[in-house]
């Protein structure tokens, strides 16, 4: 009887001390799970951050260039003008990369006229070269009206597709350059680039030259042409000089009356017209 009286009263403990061991065995497995988790999720959050920031950098770098030169040239187009090349000259400067000989050349030019005339020139200059790339950026249209859109224009001429344009054209960009043409004349030295070495080379060797050639504040123009009758021609030319505009293409229609281009800053345009309405009382035309 005792004995079984002993065991009744041990049970209880026996009982809790099972459970407590019991609990604790399961609570610790899951504690060091959850432990484990929080870590490898950590590690691989910071694997995962920096892997893209690496290979973003490299795709700029080396492969489309031209977005982070768009990104640029957007920061640029908010806090500080636009450049221009000086006057009318055409710069150069010459680098050799693994005995591959890159000539670069740049201009400022307004068109894809004036653009055209320039390689074309290059051209003729370098008969026997293997590739003559190019980027052109215009604040003015492709119409030469100047509405806001902007031209941009280039090519590979031959190399990989997007290996020697676009970072000519990203280079112009990056710089914060437009109404200008930048053209890369490249004689193969035997050697292959690869496409990362391509992309490199076009685009270093279009920054060379535009940063070696002087650059002036790029101030936006905006041309109208209008017709008009032949007795407010006086009043036309008095507004023009009045807002520093420059006339052109001075014709007389059939009818007699006077067409004839202005081109101001742009920031005078809207004023230049409504003094020419005042001027001839609504008596003129806006041409397209």
């Amino acid at each position: 009887m005792l004995s079984w009286k002993l065991l009744m009263s041990l049970w209880p403990l026996l009982f809790s001390s099972g459970a407590r061991s019991a609990v604790g065995r399961q609570f610790q497995p899951t504690f060091q799970s959850s432990r484990a988790t929080a870590v490898i999720p950590s590690s691989r959050i910071n694997n995962n951050c920096r892997l893209p920031v690496r290979h973003s950098n490299n795709n700029l770098q080396q492969t489309t260039h031209l977005p982070k030169s768009r990104l640029h040239s957007s920061s640029k187009s908010t806090t500080e003008p636009l450049k221009t090349l000086e006057g009318n000259d055409i710069f150069a400067a010459e680098e050799v990369i693994k005995k591959s000989r890159f000539i670069g050349y740049a201009s400022y030019c307004t068109s894809w006229d004036e653009a055209q005339t320039i390689l074309e020139s290059v051209r003729k200059d370098h008969p026997k070269s293997r590739h003559v790339c190019f980027g052109f950026v215009s604040s003015s249209g492709s119409g030469g009206n100047n509405e806001g859109s902007g031209t941009e224009r280039c090519s590979d001429d031959g190399e990989p597709t997007g290996t020697a344009g676009v970072p000519i054209l990203g280079a112009i960009k990056g710089e914060g350059l437009s109404d200008t043409i930048c053209i890369v004349v490249r004689y193969s030295g035997g050697i292959k680039l690869g496409a990362g070495g391509l992309i490199r080379a076009y685009g270093g060797t279009g920054r060379l030259v535009l940063r070696s050639a002087p650059t002036q504040v790029h101030i936006p123009k905006s041309t109208i042409r209008i017709s008009t009758r032949t007795a407010n021609s006086g009043a036309i030319y008095s507004l023009a000089a009045k807002y520093g505009g420059v006339t052109s293409g001075e014709t007389y229609n059939d009818r007699g009356e006077l067409e004839v281009a202005i081109t101001c800053d742009e920031e005078n345009g809207e004023l230049l017209k409504e003094g020419i309405i005042d001027a001839t009382r609504g008596g003129v035309m806006f041409l397209e």
